[in-house]
């Protein structure tokens, strides 16, 4: 049976703005928490699903990838070890709202096409399997069988499998993505585009060019035993709220906090943590201890300032700031570094960044007389032209002060989606290194391609220019999440069959090929019984943790199958019954899908037996377990040489990035609240500082057309309201999906292909 779900949709005219807050979380959080909880699971399961959650004996949040403290460093968990973001994830996933076939007879596709996108996820679980054939008008059912053999009968024609691409969300198990990836190498190609290439794939090139591992390298327990946490390009108060609890303990502990960011971020202001006595009375804990509000795209030239004044500090006393033992030892290219930063053009660093030299050289000086420093970064980073560098300037630092394998220091790439990094370690990835192809080919006795695949973005241009015929998507809502929205749509759009394993309708499922199938799989929160009985499945976090999730609660329909299933029974149908994976057994017993995993993946020996301890086990990382970086083409730490590079803007544009609300998460809208911005009840906003508003003769409330200059032509995003708000001079910010629309598909980071969301020059045209 359907249950009706809410049919408003977004009234822009609605819109209500006030004053941005100075805080984050508090009682508000508590509120909203439970309010939407009730709201769309109802009380009772409201209840059991967030006792659940986070915890070890439940499930892991499909929301964001911030680890749970582990016995084995001292720590505790909470009871409620969640936040407002997790808990409103939850809600999403285990809604009581469903979308059934009567759903589909009562809306054409022609009309859900007109709809936002959240109104679409506001309708609730998908029951059953969906097809929209060639012509037809409303999605209808089909049989899963019917289903796997349109996408097999599909996947069998294609002259070339390079033909196919399979993305890959950060929700997937590291069951199902180990499958997933076996699956499409055995069927011929490695186009495996994930989200990982939109957002921290800057990190990793970065990372394992300067240290040689493309993670992280620091725990949960080391945020707790810093002396300065320097936190740039995120915004923790809205994307990974459960950081603040982190960075109030640091705090309690003497840590200082450094804060770069074109937005004043309310939690990383102040924040009041609902879960003790200052947080619910009291004023709260303040975090940031300095606050550098920079320009769009100056960080290289901030951390390049810093590595200048740091080197010399240290000349002027040797050995005072430079950790001459380490570098010596364990380091490469330090000279190189170090002469291409002997000197330094002030007057370029001051307009690059915004910022005043003497905020610098006091940023410097803390960074300088810290004995332990981390270093967390987000996606106001990894979605420059010039992020790969930055990222690396920020591992120099590192490197220069020892920072990198001891307790309280480091480097921490702070993920997204709860299990993107996972993803990465099974397998998913189209650059995957020649020893895990062998290990995958050795292990099974099959033949696998070694060219490299296709990601995101090169997977878009071989749609849209005739070269990909069928996108198979398991989670996610590509339409959306990726950037150039009409070029997107149309490559979709291009295809002979799009197909996308979801819980929830979205944009992809109405912007689809000639047929499209919609197959509907279970959430995490959810029981997964097969044949062998009920299962569990296996996650890694931002820190390198892999541990176990077990769904709870009942399923939203009975005709919903895994992902796991999902993928093993397609791969039959596509690979045939005989093929040399044991795919039926593997859908029945999952522990039989690790066993292989442990003779495959690094790092994942006696998988079964570890994952079942109370925390999991953590990944080996040589930068951090021994100081040791064997990963890199020297065996050392590498300092890189970067040319100082930021954008140009030219005069009466702007710099525009994307962002999140506070009411989403990824390309999912949960409501229409930002409320630590003061943002209420839409989303077509621009923020703009009000001094800019002066010079570029607009009023705050003015509706505008965002205009985006690109050297291929213009793009437009049509019906905004400019915001005036504290943003620094000559940027401005813009909800995505909405805003994807400005970013051009050939604007991309040098060496990782990200697109270049947060660096968009936008004109702003007032409407008649």
């Amino acid at each position: 049976m359907t249950r009706e779900a809410p049919a408003q949709d977004v009234d822009e005219a609605q819109l209500e703005v006030g004053k941005p807050k100075g805080w984050a979380a508090g009682i508000p959080g508590v509120a909203v928490s439970l309010l939407r909880s009730v709201e769309q699971m109802g009380t009772g399961r409201t209840v059991k699903a967030l006792r659940l959650l986070n915890q070890r004996q439940g499930f892991d949040c499909p929301g964001c990838a911030w680890p749970e403290p582990r016995e084995v460093d001292g720590e505790h968990r909470k009871l409620a070890e969640f936040c407002e973001n997790g808990a409103k994830a939850v809600a999403e996933e285990a809604t009581k709202r469903r979308v059934g076939r009567e759903f589909f007879a009562a809306h054409p596709i022609a009309e859900l096409r007109e709809k936002t996108d959240y109104w679409l996820g506001q309708q609730g679980r998908i029951t059953e399997p969906f097809v929209l054939r060639e012509g037809a008008s409303h999605y209808e059912p089909i049989s899963w069988d019917d289903a796997f053999e349109l996408v097999a009968g599909e996947l069998k024609a294609l002259t070339d499998p390079n033909e196919a691409f399979f993305y890959t969300s950060g929700r997937t198990s590291n069951e199902a993505a180990f499958l997933y990836q076996l699956m499409v190498r055995s069927y011929g190609t490695n186009n495996l585009p994930d989200c990982s290439n939109m957002c921290h794939e800057s990190s990793g090139a970065a990372l394992q060019a300067t240290t040689g591992i493309g993670k992280g390298s620091v725990s949960l327990a080391d945020i707790h035993k810093a002396d300065l946490i320097v936190v740039v390009g995120q915004n923790p108060g809205t994307n990974h709220p459960r950081m603040l609890s982190a960075l109030e303990e640091a705090k309690g502990k003497g840590a200082q906090i450094i804060a770069v960011n074109p937005l004043p971020e309310a939690g990383l202001m102040r924040f009041k943590n609902p879960q003790n006595v200052r947080g619910v009375v009291g004023k709260g804990t303040p975090l940031a201890d300095e606050f550098a509000q920079i320009r769009l795209g100056g960080d290289l030239a901030l951390f390049q300032a810093v590595g200048h004044l740091l080197l010399a500090w240290d000349e002027q006393a040797p050995g005072s700031i430079v950790d001459w033992e380490f570098v010596q030892r364990s380091t490469e290219y330090f000279d190189d570094y170090a002469k291409h930063l002997h000197e330094i053009d002030w007057p370029e660093v001051e307009r690059a960044t915004g910022l005043p030299r003497e905020q610098i050289e006091r940023v410097a000086r803390m960074i300088a007389s810290s004995e332990r420093t981390i270093y967390c970064w987000a996606m106001g980073l990894t979605q420059h032209k010039h992020a790969v560098p930055t990222i690396s300037e920020i591992a120099n630092l590192a490197l220069m002060r020892g920072m990198i394998g001891k307790p309280g220091a480091g480097l921490c790439p702070v993920r997204g989606h709860s299990n993107v990094q996972g993803d990465r370690t099974m397998g998913i990835w189209e650059k995957m290194p020649q020893s895990f192809m062998d290990a995958l080919a050795g292990e099974f006795g099959i033949d696998v391609p070694r060219e490299h695949g296709l990601d995101t973005v090169d997977s878009i241009r071989a749609m849209r220019d005739g070269r990909g015929k069928v996108f198979f998507a398991v989670g996610g809502n590509f339409a959306s999440a990726t950037p150039d929205t009409e070029t997107t749509e149309k490559a979709l759009q291009s295809c002979s069959l799009t197909v996308h394993v979801s819980t929830k309708l979205n944009r992809s499922h109405v912007v689809h090929g000639r047929t499209a199938l919609v197959l509907p799989t279970l959430g995490r929160t959810e029981r997964d019984v097969q044949a062998s009985g009920e299962q569990f499945v296996t996650v890694e976090d931002s820190m390198s943790q892999v541990h176990a999730s077990h769904g709870r609660l009942k399923p939203a329909s009975a005709h919903l199958l895994s992902e796991v299933a999902i993928i093993c029974r397609l791969a039959e149908k596509l690979l045939g019954a005989g093929h040399a994976v044991p795919w039926r057994t593997f859908e029945g017993d999952y522990d039989l899908i690790r066993d292989r995993i442990a003779r495959v993946v690094t790092g994942c020996d006696d998988y079964n037996r570890r994952v079942r301890e109370p925390d999991g086990f953590v990944l080996p990382n040589a930068p951090r377990d021994s100081r040791e970086f064997s990963g890199t083409s020297t065996g050392k730490g590498n300092f890189t040489v970067s040319e100082l590079e930021y954008p140009q803007v030219p005069a009466g544009r702007l710099l525009l990035q994307t962002m999140r609300s506070h009411d989403q998460y990824n390309t999912t809208i949960y409501g229409l609240s930002d409320r630590y911005r003061g943002i209420e009840n839409a989303r077509r906003v621009v923020l703009v500082n009000p001094d800019d508003l002066v010079s570029l003769g607009l009023a705050d409330g003015t509706m505008v057309d965002l205009v985006s200059e690109w050297r291929d032509g213009d793009r437009r995003a049509p019906a905004f309201r400019v915001v005036s708000y504290p943003t620094a001079r000559g940027c401005a910010a813009a909800y995505f999906p909405e805003a994807n629309a400005l970013v051009p598909l050939g604007s991309v980071a040098d060496k990782s292909n990200t697109p270049v969301s947060k660096a968009i020059v936008v004109r702003l045209e007032p409407q008649p």
